[in-house]
């Protein structure tokens, strides 16, 4: 009996040895979200997945199909072919939109940025109809480059088949996919002034004015908290694409399918507080930042400015460094004019070890147009002469 005791000792003993152990943090980490569908947690400028419940699983997201309805509102501004004064007139088509709306009026016009307002604070459809309407001529043409950005953007599990998120069928997102959109919009500071906005109004000095309250009530109750869009259907639940920024990190938090508001904005808040409370971030450079200049061939100019298209960050652990942390920039050759603002013209890499831990495109920071002959004509007679000399 006592060796049969003995062995059973002996082997419990062993078999312990052999059990993998779980940290603190990753048994913090697994039990982050529950009672949702799915669910992920990025850190904005690395894009790096901080945390994922189903993260790939193709669900409805409802109105927060409007991140990329405002992404594609934000880039027709920042490519300047719409201003944020310019008139947009509401269809019938538009002002036919069920759910939540701002109600406009079949020939009513608003602004740009009235329209935004519209959808970023009060969600509405019919103002994301009328944008979509504006800069594509129609909502089928603008749907199809929600999917044209899409695929851009390498995202495998995203299928737009309106503007608004109203239920259709085969209309279908993932919460990683959300994520790296909302990534995407966030390049764009000038966002969070609208989705940051807690409450505002349209038709302000009218007989018809309307109070906008953002449905994302964490922008209210959660420090931080600017963004990004909620969204329901009885199909899709409660789910919420949010975003915060603290002590200089910004990070995207996605929900899908959560039961209740109250559940949705609570798994959220714990996703916000694990990543704050686990990590920071080190600004390596900002949007829009001159890196170098790249050659043009047959341009008006020779070389064009190659500027960071996002903001670009070190992403650690609370208390680590970030040492031996080398930078690689890699200019574009033989570059052809025309050159389009925004089009890309070279890549950035950090390294540490010989790992590429960040990658992100250099952009054109403004247009290159094609030379006159005559300019081409006198750069070679000053080649000549060069030579000759």
């Amino acid at each position: 009996m006592k060796r049969y005791v003995s062995l059973l000792v002996i082997s419990f003993l062993i078999t312990s040895l052999w059990i993998p152990s779980v940290s603190a943090e990753e048994k913090q980490s697994s039990d982050i979200t529950n009672n949702v569908r799915s669910a992920i947690l990025i850190e904005r400028d690395t894009g790096k997945v901080l945390y994922e419940k189903n993260g790939h699983e193709e669900l409805p997201p409802a109105s927060m199909t409007k991140i990329m309805t405002m992404l594609l509102i934000m880039e027709a501004i920042d490519q300047g072919k719409l201003t944020w004064d310019e008139k947009v007139r509401t269809s019938e088509y538009a002002a036919s939109m069920g759910g939540s709306q701002i109600f406009l009026e079949a020939g009513e016009e608003m602004t740009t940025k009235q329209m935004l307002q519209g959808i970023a604070i009060g969600s509405g459809n019919d103002a994301s109809v009328a944008m979509a309407e504006k800069i594509a001529g129609s909502e089928e043409a603008f749907v199809d480059m929600m999917n044209e950005k899409v695929k851009e953007l390498g995202l495998k599990h995203t299928i737009f088949k309106n503007t608004t998120g109203l239920p259709t069928s085969d209309h279908y997102s993932s919460a990683y996919d959300m994520a790296i959109m909302a990534k995407e919009l966030l390049k764009y500071e000038d966002i969070t002034k609208f989705t940051g906005t807690y409450e505002a109004y349209l038709r302000e000095n009218t007989d018809k004015k309307f109070w906008l309250v953002n449905t994302n009530k964490l922008v209210r109750f959660y420090p931080g908290v600017d963004g990004l869009k909620t969204g329901f259907t009885a199909e899709a639940k409660y789910c919420l694409t949010a975003t915060a920024q603290k002590d200089g990190m910004r990070v995207i938090a996605v929900v899908f399918g959560a039961p209740t508001s109250k559940e949705r904005n609570a798994q959220v808040t714990k996703m916000l507080n694990y990543a704050f409370a686990q990590y920071q971030t080190h600004p390596m450079f900002k949007r829009n930042q001159s890196i170098g200049k790249a050659e043009v061939n047959k341009g008006k100019e020779k070389t064009v400015t190659a500027i960071t298209s996002e903001p670009l960050s070190l992403l650690t652990k609370k208390g680590e460094k970030t040492e031996d942390v080398k930078q690689k920039i890699t200019l574009k050759k033989n570059l052809d004019a025309p050159i389009k603002k925004g089009d890309k013209v070279g890549t950035i890499k950090l390294t540490r070890d010989g790992k590429v831990i960040l990658e992100s495109p250099l952009v054109a920071k403004n247009d290159v147009k094609e030379a006159g002959w005559w300019t081409l004509y006198k750069r070679s007679m000053g080649m000549f002469t060069k030579a000759g000399e």
